[in-house]
């Protein structure tokens, strides 16, 4: 089941639709307030969501745990990513906020599966960031922060 997610979000990721958010993303990276309302929509969408399709709640905590690598990374505290990986996962949060994207979210069932299998492709095209982040976070090496997004 989840590799039949990774492959339909591999193909979602090469749609036309999809590689417009890619080229979106470029522009929240300089603007910290806009990708914290981003960050705070994909992580409300996230918690919010129901669903007992397998995979799912791997998927969606691989996505929060992207949340928290993009908070860390714009605080100054985390700077090992590539800003492929960041450009791309910013894309995702963008599609995934977006009611209009390949398959509108309002199409019952069909609506949230391309965004799941959006996310499924990204978790694992990307799990070596996940993992990498989530090693640093492990060790206990984030700095205290005045504030938070």
């Amino acid at each position: 089941m989840i590799q039949d997610l990774i492959q339909k979000g591999l193909r979602l990721s090469q749609h036309a639709i999809f590689r417009r958010f890619v080229t979106k993303a470029g522009g929240f990276l300089g603007k910290p307030a806009k990708l914290a309302m981003l960050l705070t929509s994909a992580y409300d969408k996230l918690i919010d969501t129901g669903s007992s399709q397998s995979g799912f709640a791997q998927v969606k905590d691989v996505m929060q745990t992207f949340i928290r690598l993009v908070k860390a990374y714009i605080n100054g505290s985390y700077r090992a990513v590539s800003n492929k990986s960041l450009l791309v996962g910013i894309g995702v949060l963008l599609y995934l906020v977006t009611p209009l994207d390949v398959i509108p979210d309002f199409i019952p069932v069909l609506g949230l599966l391309d965004d799941i299998s959006l996310m499924a492709w990204f978790v694992d095209a990307f799990h070596k960031e996940i993992s990498n982040f989530r090693a640093w976070e492990a060790n206990g090496t984030l700095e205290p922060t005045l504030g938070s997004l």
